[in-house]
């Protein structure tokens, strides 16, 4: 029995073994199952993290896509409004450089088209182009040749006398041609004013051709003369001096040079109204007097004696006289015309040889129809009145005083002019006698205000400011334009004095050209006043700031404007300054405004509304005012 006890026991330690060692592998198991759901788990979190992450990742990728597309798009957009905006600047741009191109050539066709002088005498006729070119019809006994462009830019000015012509550039170069300027070549223009030997001269002002002779007028106020002396006319004895190839020096301080187309004798004008001549003289065409009316030739300047009270206005020669225009403000009328000479070729007005001066009398001159030009050909002249009119005397073989026969006229007579000349051209068409010809014409209606600018600074007798040069000579200038060119700055004017105290005569004159202009004449002095001026300014802009008077000061305003027009009851005020620089193209309404007394027209109500829009608009521009025209002789 015992025995089997024990077995039992074995058994059930056995099956405790069993039990245990199952449990162990269930727990094992579980533990097993346990780790593994625990990493299922994890590994599904992981999972599902990184997919998140990917998630994430792939929205934020999106959005980035997103918004890197909408960027993209956007500055696609961008750069296309800006391709749209740079086209349409650059449409634009061609557009108006198109119209600008357009408008220059058709100014530029224009300004072909409009004569601005006309020069004629024996053997040539010039005609001189608002654009600064020239034509010139040479001609023989015989025949006429087709007309020829002259080689010359930027012309000024054109003279031609017997056997010479000359042409002023707006530089002031002179270039001249014929038998006694260039003997090699008579058919090449020549530059004579670079032949002057002093350099600080060479600046011309003014020219004036005589018969085989040329004389020069610089801006120092210095006469010049070159060409035959045959007669004195260049003021040196005829033996001593026949001809010069070379300008020479005749007279200083001279406002004013006067001779004619077929003269053999010359007039200069000195700044106090003295007047000298020399030259042939068998007629008396020199105004000397009885006592030597007989001297075929005065050789050397003479000062002209008994000349009428007032001031010389002009004077011209003919072949066998001469004819001078005087105001006096205290006579009616104010403007008088005196003749002296041979009137067998009936070239004085009135019967008899006069070896003095003395008034040509007239119906047409007795009223306040005053003398605005007139014009002396060999022999025959014209005369322009304020109202219009044009009225002839003297030797009339070919028809050159226009009356329509070939009937001399000792006395004056009225030109029958066509409609639209008379009408159309009132107070701006110009006479011009030639040889044995005439013309009436138009020049244009409205000229360069540079080239007016330039030319104001050569005219020293309305200048009220004065500089030194490195050698103390005086240059002077106008107050109101270089205030209005040099910023309005009282410094800038001690800065120009600086600049002119170490430059000689000529580079001063060219500073100055400069300043009155928006030419670059020479780069360096350019450079060095480039910062006291108004360099990005156009000289339209400058007289539009002077027109509307931008002064911070109101009576310098006040004072600047000094010229009074009194029309309807009411007081225009305008810089008399302007008016003279502008005067060319309203010479028939300011007769006085060069007179230095002056400073009122009491009357001008017989101008209408249009006219004097005119008036106020051109003068301080190169435009017509668009719809307004003078189409009636009361406008």
């Amino acid at each position: 029995m015992k025995i089997k006890i024990k077995i039992k026991i074995k058994i059930k330690i056995k099956i405790k073994i069993k039990i245990k060692i199952k449990i162990k592998i269930e727990n094992k198991n579980e533990t097993e199952n346990q780790n593994q759901i625990e990493n299922e788990n994890q590994n599904q979190n992981q999972i599902e993290n990184q997919n998140q992450i990917e998630n994430e990742n792939q929205n934020q990728n999106q959005i980035e896509n997103k918004n890197e597309t909408e960027n993209q798009n956007q500055i696609e957009n961008q750069n296309k409004n800006q391709n749209q905006n740079q086209n349409q600047i650059q449409n634009e741009n061609q557009i108006q450089n198109q119209n600008q191109i357009q408008n220059e050539n058709e100014n530029e066709n224009e300004n072909e088209k409009q004569i601005k002088q006309i020069s004629s005498c024996y053997f040539s006729t010039i005609f001189l182009f608002k654009n600064g070119k020239a034509i010139e019809y040479l001609s023989n006994e015989y025949s006429n040749q087709n007309p020829q462009k002259i080689q010359i830019e930027n012309i000024q000015k054109v003279s031609v006398g017997f056997r010479n012509e000359t042409i002023l550039t707006i530089e002031g170069n002179v270039f001249a041609k014929g038998k006694d300027i260039n003997s090699k070549n008579t058919n090449e223009f020549i530059n004579i004013s670079s032949l002057i030997e002093d350099t600080n001269d060479r600046i011309i002002q003014d020219i004036v051709s005589g018969s085989f002779s040329i004389y020069l007028l610089t801006s120092n106020q210095n006469a010049y003369g070159i060409g035959l002396n045959n007669f004195g006319q260049l003021g040196f004895d005829s033996e001593t001096l026949k001809e010069t190839k070379k300008p020479i020096l005749i007279m200083k301080n001279v406002s004013k040079i006067s001779s004619g187309n077929s003269s053999h004798h010359v007039f200069l004008l000195n700044s106090n109204q003295e007047l000298f001549g020399c030259g042939y003289n068998q007629f008396g065409q020199l105004g000397l007097g009885e006592s030597i009316k007989e001297k075929e030739k005065i050789q050397k300047l003479t000062k002209i004696q008994n000349i009428p009270k007032g001031k010389i206005i002009d004077i011209q020669c003919g072949g066998f006289h001469s004819i001078m225009l005087i105001e006096n403000e205290n006579e009616n009328p104010k403007r008088k015309l005196y003749s002296c000479g041979n009137y067998h070729y009936n070239g004085l007005g009135k019967e008899g040889d006069t070896y003095e001066f003395t008034e040509i009398k007239s119906p047409f001159f007795e009223n306040d129809d005053n003398i605005l030009d007139f014009s002396v050909g060999y022999t025959h002249n014209l005369i322009l009145t304020t109202e219009g009119r044009v009225i002839g005397f003297g030797d009339n073989l070919y028809g050159e005083l226009g009356t329509g026969n070939t009937n001399h006229q000792l006395i004056p007579i009225q030109i029958e002019l066509p409609e639209l000349i008379f009408n159309k051209y009132i107070f701006n068409y110009h006479i011009s006698c030639g040889y044995f010809n005439s013309f009436i014409y138009c020049p244009s209606s409205f000229s360069n205000l540079e080239e007016d600018l330039i030319k104001l600074f050569r005219r020293k007798e309305f200048c009220d400011i004065s500089f030194k040069t490195e050698n103390g000579e005086i240059i002077k200038a106008h107050k109101l334009i270089l205030k209005y060119r040099l910023n309005q700055n009282q410094n800038q004017i001690e800065k120009l004095q600086e600049i002119i105290s170490t430059k000689s005569i000529k580079e001063s004159n060219q500073i100055f050209e400069m300043i009155y202009s928006n030419r670059i004449i020479n780069p360096k002095l350019y450079s060095e006043i480039k910062e006291i001026i108004n360099s990005n300014e156009k000289i339209e802009e400058t007289m539009k700031r002077i027109y509307l008077n931008e002064n911070e000061n109101e009576n310098e305003n006040e004072n600047e404007k000094d010229f009074i027009i009194e029309r309807k009851e009411k007081q225009y005020k305008f810089p008399k300054l302007i008016l003279i620089m502008r005067s060319e193209l309203y010479r028939g309404m300011f007769l006085s405004v060069t007179n230095d007394t002056s400073n009122k027209v009491t009357d001008y109500s017989e101008l209408s509304n249009k006219s004097f829009q005119i008036l106020e608009y051109w003068i301080y521009s190169n435009q017509i005012k668009k719809g307004i025209k003078i189409t009636q002789r009361n406008d």
